[in-house]
């Protein structure tokens, strides 16, 4: 309540004395002249910054007088901090977007906004809570999303919800990419770069004359960098390597005037391997190490031995020694791996169609039909932990011979399609801008998963040992012929497979009222109804479409999912013009994640969705003849039924493990934050950018019973309730970016030198929800020196080159840290004196934390020729 009163209070001042300081000293101003191309400005223009256009309200308007928390990443800044992938944001030039792997993997990415960051959104039944967009069309997955760019006009961030226009899912706000058209005139570019890693670049962008009202542009991208950390094992390939290709061809047709159809096809194929998760310490937590059967040893007052959201007063288990060749780093990311294991190129396949067809009725009414098919296809191959994930290997004269098994290889397959169809009238009827909008969405997507042990070690001595790979996916499961599994775990025993269905229909409306020059009050709504369908297929080897199997899916509680969920999303919003240049906004505004069941479940555990609801006001200003602008924003959310994983022990009818288990927590979720950009342009060649976004999330804690089980899965009666304190992962409570670009004079007849630099910093933050447990703080510096609009043969060509480096620095840091291995687990099957385990915590897999750090320096040279 103290927070929520001092950010009202602060940010009520702010606005306020802004408002007021503003509105006399620029009443008299005119506007600066809009740049010719609007949309792709960013600021350059002589007479100050320019207007930027977005289109987060389905319209073309003005930045500065959309009442909406938007961050805007045009070309020329995607080309200055080199963002090849959306995993290049990753560094926080966006202060409230946060771009993480999941897991180590390439292959998919977690994306939040504003606090609603989703732990595992890569399961098939679960949605993410940001929508990430492309020309208008939502991506139902998080996979794939690493995929190049191809040639992108600007990066819209919407932050907030956006319930009403974007629809569910967009909780935390939106990830908008808006692609480059087709001109109608002949013309392009051919670009090309190398670097360090083995680093090289490639595309082509080609703009094709108008013929018989048809306009064509085509796009090709290659990417490429060698691993990060080599594999001491022969002919297995390393850990952060990418290979990416994509072609991308898009047609506009403008058969007659005020009609126009763009079609565009997109295919990419991304080849990657994890980044390398290194062990950063050995029992950091100096837990106590006691026999199996031997009576629990107490925990020691004041210890750091304590797993969050359990009740233990003891602990049984030994602890295992470091095998000799294990290396602990927790300073420097490892360039080669302590040891070698299998390891091959996961592979990401993506493509789509989409049609977008604009008819301008009347000076009233535009009406749109935006059609997408879109699929990816994931052959996961991540064996980023070797040693350091579990089972912990217990080094003793009992490996000697018997190449004790460990490096667990987690292989996956996904495939998901998905079809959408929006049709949108947007228009202006006297003093009242409306859209209008029906949505419909369908997906299918399924997924398997296998984790075999890859690797042994057999005893030599205390400090000798060998390592070798071992046998593992020898088809012992019937099921695995069957149609559904994939490449990577065909011929293993599957953990899980599942597949969900879903669909979502929507209408929606927003009404803007301009009821004077200065005030303008919109209105919004939008109805949503989900459909979900899903199964699990396989579950810990157990053939779930097996009717023979009906009595053990009884016993497991298993349900298959079929359910339907309906929301309402309004909105509203009072916007005021203090004049032309000062703007202001106050905004209630609503969103939904829907629900699912997490397929990391032997019963195929059923969520329910969560909501939030957000208070914001703000206040948008051109300062100083448009040489200053800044925007503010505070906001109060409020979320229900968060979703939150727990791993914990869950029994089954063929013996108990360890899973991941998402339910809606209790309570209120509160997000409170604010957020600021500044862009200053002193001179014609300086410009000066600085954000900053301050979150603050509280996850009430949540009672999580611990109940009692045999070695057979039988209750004995016996449970422990706690409570759980959950966190919001990778939402630094401080974070900022800043940027220096400076244009030098002409030299050479024309050439423009210019120069970039630009810091991001992130305060530390959690990488799991249940663990208090911190990553790193985050400094990352990126530079870049051009030499731009070089003449070529005195004709229209031109060349532009340029020295880059990401992390200038090479500020090495861990961005996921694991402390799952580092403290007791809750133990699966009694242990021999001690009646009741749920109070007894097992250190027999303590190791220490293992994680990953950051990418290294990296740098290069690139040019590229326009024509």
């Amino acid at each position: 309540m103290q927070i929520d009163l001092l950010v009202r209070a602060s940010l009520l001042a702010s606005v306020g004395a802004v408002a007021l300081a503003a509105a006399p000293a620029f009443a008299a101003e005119q506007d600066a002249p809009a740049a010719a191309d609007a949309p792709a400005a960013e600021g350059t223009g002589n007479s100050g910054l320019t207007e930027i256009v977005v289109t987060a309200t389905k319209r073309e308007t003005n930045l500065q007088k959309t009442p909406i928390s938007i961050s805007v990443m045009g070309a020329e800044t995607i080309k200055e901090r080199k963002v090849q992938s959306l995993l290049d944001l990753a560094d926080g030039g966006v202060p409230s977007l946060r771009v993480a792997t999941f897991e180590a993997r390439q292959s998919a990415l977690t994306i939040g906004i504003r606090g609603i960051v989703p732990l595992d959104a890569n399961q098939p039944a679960r949605e993410q809570g940001v929508g990430v967009y492309i020309d208008g069309v939502y991506l139902g997955r998080q996979h794939g999303l690493n995929t190049g760019l191809f040639d992108i006009e600007r990066v819209e961030v919407l932050k907030g919800p956006q319930g009403t226009l974007f629809g569910r899912n967009t909780e935390g706000g939106a990830l908008s990419l808006i692609s480059k058209m087709p001109t109608g005139e002949f013309g392009g570019s051919i670009d090309g770069g190398v670097g360090n890693i083995g680093s090289r670049n490639a595309a082509i962008h080609l703009n094709l004359p108008k013929f018989a009202g048809f306009s064509i542009k085509l796009d090709g991208v290659y990417q490429h960098q060698d691993a990060i950390t080599k594999n001491p094992l022969a002919g297995q390939a390393g850990w952060g390597y990418f290979n990416r290709k994509g072609f991308r061809a898009a047609v506009r047709w403008q058969p007659v005037e005020g009609v126009t159809n763009d079609f565009s096809y997109d295919v990419a194929r991304d080849e990657n391997t994890p980044f390398y998760s290194q062990l950063l310490n050995y029992n950091p937590n100096n837990c106590l190490s006691g026999g199996t059967n031997a009576a629990p040893i107490a925990i020691p007052a004041g210890s750091t031995c304590v797993t969050p959201g359990t009740a233990f007063t003891g602990t049984q288990g030994t602890i295992k020694a470091l095998p000799p060749g294990v290396v602990i780093n927790g300073d420097t990311l490892m360039r080669t791996a302590d040891i070698g294991v299998p390891q091959q190129n996961s592979v990401d396949k993506t493509h789509g169609f989409t049609n977008v067809l604009k008819w301008k009725v009347s000076p009233e009414l535009e009406l749109r039909s935006i059609t997408a098919w879109r699929g990816v296809n994931v052959e996961q191959y991540d064996n980023s932990g070797g040693y350091h994930r579990v089972p912990v290997v217990n080094y003793t004269s009992a490996c000697a011979g018997a190449n004790c098994a460990f490096s667990r290889y987690s292989l996956a397959d996904l495939h998901q399609n998905q079809f959408s169809q929006e049709l949108q009238a947007v228009g202006t009827i006297g003093s009242v801008d409306y859209v209008a909008g029906l949505y419909y969405f369908n997906e299918h997507v399924s997924d398997d998963a296998a984790t075999p042990n890859s690797m042994g070690i057999t005893y030599v001595s205390p400090t000798s040992a060998t390592f070798a790979p071992i046998p593992f996916c020898a088809a012992t499961n019937p099921s695995t012929a069957d149609d559904f599994v994939g490449n990577a775990v065909r011929g293993c025993n599957i953990d899980r497979a599942s597949e969900v269905r879903s669909k979502s229909y929507a209408a929606y409306g927003q009404l803007t009222w301009n009821a004077s020059e200065q005030l303008h009050i919109t209105v919004g709504g939008r109805y949503t109804r989900d459909e979900k369908q899903g199964a699990l297929l396989v579950s810990r080897n157990i053939d779930y479409r097996n009717p023979a199997n009906a009595a053990i899916l009884q016993r497991n509680g298993y349900t298959p999912l079929d359910k339907v969920w309906t929301r309402f999303n309004p909105m509203a919003t009072v916007a005021y013009d203090f004049n032309n240049d000062v703007h202001g906004y106050v905004k209630y505004s609503t969103g939904y994640r829907a629900g699912g069941a997490s397929s990391r479940t032997s019963d195929y555990r059923a969520f329910n969705p969560e909501d939030v609801k957000n208070y914001e006001v703000g206040l948008k200003a051109d300062l100083f003849n448009r040489h200053a602008r800044i925007n503010i924003a505070a906001y109060m959310m409020d979320r229900k039924g968060s979703q939150v994983d727990l791993s914990t022990i869950q029994p089954t009818a063929t013996g108990n493990f360890n899973n991941l288990v998402t339910f809606n927590a209790p309570g209120t979720t509160k997000i409170r934050g604010v957020e600021a950009d500044l862009t200053v342009k002193p001179t014609e060649g300086l410009k000066i950018d600085l954000s900053y976004a301050y979150t603050y999330t509280d996850i009430p804690a949540v009672p999580v019973t611990y109940s009692e089980f045999t070695s057979a899965g039988v209750a004995t009666g016996n449970s422990t309730t706690v409570l759980q304190k959950f966190y919001i992962v990778y939402t630094p409570r401080n974070a900022a970016s800043a940027a220096i670009d400076y244009e030098f004079p002409e030299i050479f007849g024309g050439a423009r030198p210019k120069f970039h630099i630009d810091a991001n910093y992130s305060q530390a933050t959690q990488s799991f929800d249940q663990f208090a447990t911190k990553a790193d703080e985050s400094f990352i510096v990126n530079a870049r020196l051009s030499l731009l609009d070089i003449g070529l043969g005195g004709g229209s060509n031109k060349l532009n080159v340029g020295l880059w480096s990401r992390n200038l620095f090479n500020n090495q840091l861990v961005y996921r840290r694991d402390p799952s291995n580092s403290l007791p687990s809750v133990q699966s099957t009694q242990a021999s004196g001690v009646p009741n385990v749920v109070v007894i915590g097992n250190n027999s897999n303590i190791l220490g934390d293992y994680g990953n750090f950051n990418m290294p320096r990296t740098f290069g040279i690139d040019a590229s020729l326009k024509f």
